[in-house]
């Protein structure tokens, strides 16, 4: 899975065809046409309604996928210690980690694209925690 890029439509339709969830079922769970459901099935992005009924549809949680870009390709904030902002949405920890993405990591590794290094500097992923996946997952 390319985190960097989420093309969401052809995501949800090779989920579709994986489970074999027959278009009028889907038709009648989004409460729309069947070329509307082949128009989604199109697009690079989705409103969020619509994912949240696909992920409910699918059983498979669609907003993970943003959330692992996040993790992977958000520049990560200056010392917030010092800088505490208050804001009324609740806060996530933003390190957790998916076997998606250690593997996505690991094969960076492994196919020498990126050193560990690289790694620890780009994700700011911590270098105790890259060496139990590179031991746990070898």
């Amino acid at each position: 899975m390319n985190f960097k890029e989420i093309l969401i439509g052809p995501v949800i339709e090779k989920e579709v065809a994986a489970r074999g969830i027959e278009l009028p079922r889907i038709c009648n769970f989004m409460k729309c046409t069947e070329q509307e459901v082949k128009g989604m099935y199109k697009v690079t992005s989705i409103e969020t309604e619509n994912l949240l009924k696909w992920s409910k549809l699918l059983e498979y949680d669609f907003f993970r996928l943003y959330s692992q870009h996040l993790i992977l390709y958000a520049p990560t904030m200056a010392d917030t210690s010092t800088k505490t902002k208050k804001t009324i949405l609740p806060q996530f920890r933003k390190n957790i980690y998916t076997k998606e993405v250690i593997n996505f990591i690991l094969k960076q590794i492994q196919s020498g694209e990126m050193s560990k290094f690289e790694v620890i500097e780009r994700y700011k992923i911590p270098k105790s925690t890259l060496s139990k996946w590179i031991s746990k997952y070898k």
